[in-house]
């Protein structure tokens, strides 16, 4: 198995079963996550939002089940902001997809089983290009899991980012006609999902970077503006934890290129 790239900045984030426990409505704000009862699942998510990636992956498998939503997100976390090898990119995305629809399967009820699977088929596709993706079939899995999320979870931010992002680049790659009539994806749609994904979780760096791609994309020039200022909230932002440091580093970097 191929060594993971580490985290640079644990030392910045020294979590425990007790602080996450603490602070836990703050950091899965985003995603809604349950606190979880299991000790071992617990720790699991104390290695996640310290940024040790790799051994919360590998803890959250052992946990079983229970333990599969905190290996998930830490191996997509890792796989989109420092794997630095496409290929095992692309290897990482296409085992947590796996892996979060079995679950989906298994426990239905489950939102973030859901999401999950919905966010590494995403970052996959974008990795091998959203039209190629598109032709293969993955927008079908993808929009239907991030809707199956939202039915189940409401309120669940990162889910409402994540679908108003692919109406997006759906429009971006296809065209707004072809968009609409083969997989629903429209303008407004996209913008209401935005706008109610800020609305659920404000203090979100990466809905904000989100949310400034699609302005670009789906209004041009004379949104331009407005999408920097949300690049600049997003990278003035204080990170709770290691996954929201890399969402403020990432807007940082785009703002100084």
């Amino acid at each position: 198995m191929v060594p993971w790239t580490a985290f640079n900045h644990c030392e910045n984030y020294p979590f425990d079963a007790a602080r996450v426990k603490k602070h836990w409505g703050q950091l899965h704000a985003g995603d809604l996550e349950s606190l979880p009862k299991d000790g071992a699942v617990l720790a699991a998510w104390a290695l996640f939002h310290s940024g040790e990636f790799e051994k919360a992956a590998e803890a959250g498998l052992q946990a079983g089940p229970a333990g599969a939503n905190v290996a998930n997100k830490a191996t997509s976390v890792y796989a989109h902001y420092l794997e630095p090898r496409e290929k095992n990119r692309q290897r990482l995305f296409l085992q947590v997809a796996d892996r979060a629809a079995e679950l989906a399967a298994a426990e239905p009820d489950n939102a973030n089983a859901f999401y999950w699977q919905a966010y590494a088929l995403g970052r996959y596709s974008q990795g091998i290009s959203v039209a190629k993706a598109l032709a293969q079939g993955v927008g079908g899995k993808v929009k239907s899991a991030l809707e199956s999320a939202i039915r189940l979870q409401p309120k669940h931010a990162d889910a409402h980012v994540a679908l108003a992002a692919f109406h997006a680049e759906v429009i971006d790659k296809v065209g707004t006609l072809i968009a609409n009539m083969t997989y629903g994806a429209k303008k407004e749609t996209s913008l209401n999902l935005f706008a109610q994904a800020l609305s659920l979780n404000p203090h979100s760096a990466i809905a904000k970077i989100e949310y400034a791609n699609a302005l670009v994309i789906l209004e041009g020039d004379k949104r331009m503006a407005e999408a920097t200022q949300c690049y600049e909230q997003a990278a003035s932002m204080k990170a709770l934890d290691a996954a929201q440091h890399l969402d403020v580093e990432m807007a940082q970097t785009e703002l100084a290129s």
